[in-house]
Formats: structure tokens, C-alpha cells, sequence
């Protein structure tokens, strides 16, 4: 897809270090640079100089208003996503940003569009937030189906599409960088079957940490593998993967973390298997075909394993830890061939949201030179 440069702004959870947030706006510019390499790429950041360094786009402070006010009146289209933007569970104060941001780009005369979200949970005012400052948005693609009935309501002038997590679209291909900052941990190319675990700050850890260190002990102890916990969002992963270190019989490794998207597919790509909280680990998991077991802490993680059809139980309270990691083990080859099955039309589904994302910013940025 070829034409006239736009300026793009995105809005999103970006420059905190979150892993997930960080792989969707990697993805992001992959993906927008293949598709429409013309186009200039700004983002609203907490951390202005890491993102341009990284990603290699122009960054605004996000906390900045007059400078966020100036980026929304020099961009064309303003993108509002990947991820959970638009839900009231962490803050209405969160919430009131994002939709701020849509509703002073509609006021600016921009375009703006709703993109790869995952809408929810909302309660009653958070509903009344989303009904008067987004209903005029002029595209609106949400991540999964679920997403989609719920906003399709609130917004009902706008049509809701389904495409899919931009995550979904990551390279599956392995840098020699990525598995030098391994082995600097100790995770050697070849040896012993690796687990990678990754856990989280919930109320849902609390109540099933016991069960999970028996599953790692299982690990260990019944299939012969090295069990790593990797925190992917710094200091409060590491805290929680410390808590159920502790309740462990066996002796599994603290990394690191604070992984960018290449590392942890290097990490992944080594491993037999993933226990994670997080939804992105568990994301890149299902790319990469590595089978996983998974901790419902939100309704996304559900929402994830539905999509995929997953067949094996997730880790809740009340479920045998060990039990459950046995069953993972022994079923590694039939886990992995499902999730090779599932993931192509998901994929093909983020890809087609991309497309239609830049069929949009084409049509727009062709309205403004009419």
C-alpha cells in the first residue's frame, strides 16, 4: 500500500517498561513500516529517549499536555492501542487519559481510531466515559469478540471489526544478540528442557501459589528440567516470583527480566514449556507453538484460551498444581500441534486489522489533500 505520508500518533501504555505493551509497539512499527514505509511515527512515551532509541519514531511525553496537545494537532490520524486502554479495573483515572486523548483529537478535527484493543472490564461509569467521548471515533478494530460486544453498544454509530492481539504477528526468528543475553544469564542453546515461568502481583497468585511451587517441583524433580521465573515487568514480577520461589522444595532461578520482544522469543523458543500469569507470555507462547499452562488472573487470559480452543485447564484455585504440570509434560507434542493449528486464522486476523488500519490512514490522509 502505497500514497501520501500520514503522521501517525499512537496512545497507548508505552515507555514503562511493561513487556507487553512494549511487543505491541514493536509489532506496531514492523508492521506499519512494511506496509507504509512513508509515513512518520509518533508516540506518546514515559519514557521519551528510550522509545525513540528503540523503536527508532519521534516520542512525545505523555504526562506533557501542551506537548500532547500540539503532537494531536500535527498528526493525521491519531491510533489509540494495542492493549487494555479502554477498562476502569486498574483506575478511572487511566481511563479518563486515553479517552481524553481520543476526545482532544476529535476536537482537533483529526482522525482517530480505536486499534487492537481489548475492551474491558468497564463498570457503570466507565461505560458512561467511553459512551461520550468515543462514539465518534472513525475506526474501531478491537482484538477479540468479546472486546467488540462489548464496545459495539456503547459506540453505536461506529461498526466494531475483530482482528486480533498485534502480538500474534511477531517474529518467530531467533537473533544471536537475544541468545547472547541468555547465556549471560546461564541459559545455554542446548542441555537440560527448560520451563519458563511467569508470574504476577493478584489476589489469584495468593491463593494458588502453594499449588503452582508443587507443579514446579514436579518439573524439576519427575521430568528433569531447569525451571526459570522471568519478570517481565520490574521490581513487582520479581516479587511475586520470589514469594513462590520460597515455597518451592527445588531451587528454580530468578532472571533478570525486563526482556524486550526478541529476547523473550529467544527464551521461549528454548523452552519445553510456559507457565504464565501474563498474557503476552502466554501470547507468544501460542506463536511460537510451545505449550503452555496458563493462570487465569483477568478475564483477557480466559478470553485467550477460548480463542485458541486450548485444551488443557488452566491453574486455578482448587486444582492440583502438580497434576496439572504433569498432564502439560506428557501432552508437550499435542499441545504444541493445536496451538500450530489454532494460530494461522488468529494470525491472518491481526494481519487483515493492520490492513484495514492502513486502508483507513490512506483514505483519510487522501480526504485532506482533496
Amino acid at each position: 500500500m502505497s500514497g501520501a505520508p500520514a503522521r501517525l500518533l499512537l496512545s497507548g501504555y508505552y515507555g514503562f517498561g511493561n513487556f507487553g505493551d512494549e511487543a505491541i509497539l514493536r509489532v506496531f512499527v514492523d508492521q506499519w513500516r512494511s506496509r507504509r514505509p512513508q509515513d512518520a511515527i509518533a508516540v506518546l512515551s514515559s519514557n521519551v529517549q528510550q522509545t525513540k532509541k528503540t523503536y527508532g519514531v519521534d516520542a512525545i511525553s505523555r504526562m506533557s499536555p501542551h506537548r500532547v496537545a500540539d503532537a494531536i494537532r500535527a498528526c493525521d490520524v491519531l491510533v489509540s492501542g494495542g492493549g487494555g486502554l479502554l477498562q476502569s479495573s486498574t483506575s478511572l483515572r487511566s481511563l479518563l487519559y486515553y479517552t481524553g486523548v481520543i476526545r482532544e483529537a476529535k476536537r482537533a478535527g483529526r482522525k482517530a481510531a480505536i486499534f487492537a484493543q481489548g475492551i474491558g472490564p468497564l463498570d457503570f461509569i466507565g461505560k458512561q466515559v467511553v459512551k461520550r467521548t468515543c462514539g465518534t471515533v472513525d475506526l474501531a478494530v478491537v482484538r477479540d469478540a468479546a472486546s467488540a460486544e462489548l464496545l459495539a453498544p456503547l459506540i453505536p454509530k461506529v461498526r466494531v471489526e475483530v482482528a486480533a492481539d498485534p502480538v500474534f504477528l511477531a517474529s518467530a526468528e531467533v537473533a544471536d544478540a537475544s541468545v547472547a543475553t541468555l547465556e549471560r544469564e546461564g541459559i545455554a542453546k542446548d542441555g537440560r528442557p527448560l520451563v519458563t515461568v511467569v508470574v504476577r502481583k493478584a489476589p489469584l497468585l495468593d491463593r494458588i501459589a502453594a499449588e503452582l511451587a508443587a507443579g514446579i517441583d514436579r518439573f524439576a524433580t519427575a521430568h528433569g528440567a531447569d525451571v526459570v521465573f522471568v519478570p517481565l515487568q520490574r521490581p513487582d514480577d520479581a516479587e511475586a516470583a520470589i514469594d513462590v520461589i520460597r515455597r518451592c522444595k527445588t531451587a528454580p532461578t530468578l532472571l533478570g527480566g525486563g526482556y524486550d520482544l526478541p529476547t523473550m522469543t529467544a527464551l521461549l523458543a528454548r523452552s519445553s514449556a510456559v507457565v504464565s500469569m501474563r498474557l503476552h507470555a502466554l501470547i507468544l507462547a501460542a506463536r511460537l507453538a510451545v505449550p503452555m499452562l496458563a493462570i487465569p488472573y483477568d478475564p483477557k487470559v480466559t478470553a485467550l484460551l477460548s480463542e485458541l480452543s486450548y485444551p488443557l485447564p488452566s491453574l486455578e484455585r482448587g486444582v492440583s498444581g502438580a497434576a496439572l504440570c504433569d498432564r502439560l509434560w506428557e501432552e508437550r507434542a499435542s499441545l504444541s500441534a493445536h496451538l500450530e493449528r489454532s494460530i494461522a486464522p488468529i494470525a491472518r486476523r491481526a494481519a487483515a486489522g493492520f490492513d484495514r488500519l492502513a486502508e483507513f490512514v490512506e483514505g483519510a490522509v487522501g480526504e485532506a489533500l482533496k
